[in-house]
This record gives structure tokens, C-alpha cells and sequence, in this order.
């Protein structure tokens, strides 16, 4: 049994991702529309900060301890997931009024603004990210840094975009409400999972992960990520399967994610950690 200790590391690692989000996403002198207090409206708010956290500890699987081009690559996965919530609460979308504790970024700024900060945080996610690619580039010298966060501006781009993430929400809003287990678990794959598989390739590519490895941790992802959503929907009760057949699944998919960490050693104990935390919360 690991003696590894979740919440230190949680905390230790969100106050990271916190602070890089509040120090470069600064309210400037002029901010027309309310742009960029919208953009940190919604930013700064209290989150889990989970997809940041599993690109920094698929980097630590591999044996990279975060530096700062790694934690501003992380930070750019949170800008792509906040701008999907700003997007996603909107009325044509999931038309939510309130998100994590407070009113949506709509019901705040208006709709136009809100599609606005989003579109803002997407495109400054490929800033961060190209950045950091530089960063390290300069810090290493290493001409390979820069093919690996091409690599990585790749898988993060794929999982947000038309195969990914927007796909889902494409057909969760064009089509019927999933009514088998296979249905439900295909569009958590895309909407949900997909965003877990890019932060785990991201975090694997830019440890410079060997092959068997960087599969191990993408596999992780998927599994990791329609778990999450069969626990979320758990939560929230709003499964169209029985609790019973979700919760199954859940385990089952759980394990699936830890046996997919078999070949690391105890530098992958957070992510094993994570993974457990999805049934045991």
C-alpha cells in the first residue's frame, strides 16, 4: 500500500496553477466590453483544477518534476477548459444560470461578452502554449523541446476541437438523449473525455515519454475521462442508465485506469490517486 498523500499534493499543485492564472491574465488599463474581466470572471473562480493537475502528474509519471514552461502548458489546458464552460452554460447551449457557486459568465456580462471571454481564453490557451515551448527552448537548448510542444499544441487542439470535445457537445445538443450505457459512454468520450486524453498526451509528449509509456498514459485518459462523467452524473442524478449499472462501470473503468499505470513505479501515485478518488468520492 502507497504512503502517498493525496491532498498535500493537490494543494501544492493548485496553488500553482492558481497563481500562474491570476498573474498573466491581469486586468490591463483599458479593457473594452469588459473582456478580460469576464475572461477571469470565470477563471478565477473556485475550481478543481483537474485537468492542469493530471498534465503535471503524467509528467511526473514519467519522471519530469514541473518547472515553469510545464506549469504555464498545464495552465493552457485550464483556459480551454474554462472557455467550454463559458460556451457551454450559454442559453443555445446548456442555458445554466449558475457554475461553480456563482451566476454564469452570461447572466453577468451578457451573452455577446460571454462568447467573446470564451473565443479569448481558447485562442490565448495556444499562446500559453507556443510560449512555453519557447521558454523551454531557451532554457535547454534542446532543438527537440520545440517538436514535442508542436506535438503537444496537436493533441491539445485535437481533443478540444471538431474530433474532440466540440464534437460531443455537437451531438449532445443535435441529437436524442443517449438511452444505453454504449450510447452514454460514446458521447462522454468525446464531450468529457477527450479533454482528459489531450491533458494526459499533453503532460506524457512534453516529458518526453517514451512510446510504451505515452500509450499507457493516453489510455489512462480515456478511461479516467467517461469515468469522471459517470461519476459526475452519479452526483448530480442525472444517469440515463440504472445507479447500479453506472456505478459498475465506474469500478470497472477505474481499474482499467490503474492497470493502464502497471508499468510506472510510485512517481505515478498521484495519478493512481486520482483515479481512486473518483469511487471513493
Amino acid at each position: 500500500m502507497s504512503d502517498f498523500e493525496l491532498e498535500p499534493w493537490l494543494r501544492t499543485r493548485r496553488a500553482e496553477i492558481g497563481t500562474i492564472l491570476a498573474a498573466r491574465l491581469v486586468p490591463p488599463a483599458e479593457d473594452p466590453g469588459r473582456l478580460v474581466e469576464a475572461m477571469r470572471y470565470s477563471l478565477l473562480a473556485p475550481g478543481k483544477r483537474l485537468r492542469p493537475l493530471l498534465v503535471l502528474a503524467a509528467a511526473e509519471a514519467v519522471g519530469r518534476e514541473p518547472d515553469e514552461p510545464l506549469r504555464l502548458a498545464a495552465a493552457a489546458v485550464e483556459l480551454v477548459h474554462c472557455y467550454s464552460l463559458i460556451h457551454d452554460d450559454l442559453p443555445d447551449m446548456d442555458d445554466d444560470d449558475f457554475r461553480r457557486g456563482q451566476p454564469t459568465n452570461h447572466k453577468v456580462f451578457g451573452e455577446a461578452t460571454a462568447i467573446l471571454a470564451g473565443d479569448a481564453l481558447l485562442t490565448l490557451a495556444f499562446e500559453w502554449l507556443a510560449e512555453a515551448g519557447a521558454s523551454a527552448m531557451a532554457a535547454t537548448g534542446d532543438p527537440l523541446v520545440a517538436q514535442r510542444h508542436l506535438r503537444a499544441v496537436t493533441a491539445l487542439a485535437k481533443g478540444a476541437g471538431m474530433s474532440g470535445m466540440v464534437r460531443g457537445q455537437a451531438r449532445d445538443l443535435g441529437e436524442p438523449r443517449p438511452e444505453s450505457l454504449q450510447a452514454v459512454e460514446r458521447l462522454a468520450a468525446e464531450k468529457t473525455g477527450a479533454l482528459f486524453r489531450a491533458a494526459l498526451e499533453v503532460g506524457s509528449v512534453l516529458a518526453d515519454a517514451g512510446p510504451a509509456q505515452e500509450e499507457a498514459l493516453v489510455r489512462f485518459g480515456e478511461h479516467y475521462g467517461v469515468a469522471f462523467q459517470h461519476a459526475d452524473d452519479l452526483v448530480d442524478e442525472d444517469h440515463v442508465t440504472t445507479q447500479t449499472e453506472a456505478r459498475l462501470r465506474l469500478h470497472v473503468l477505474m481499474q482499467a485506469a490503474l492497470d493502464a499505470l502497471s508499468l510506472f513505479d510510485r512517481r505515478a501515485e498521484p495519478l493512481r490517486a486520482l483515479a481512486r478518488r473518483l469511487v471513493d468520492g
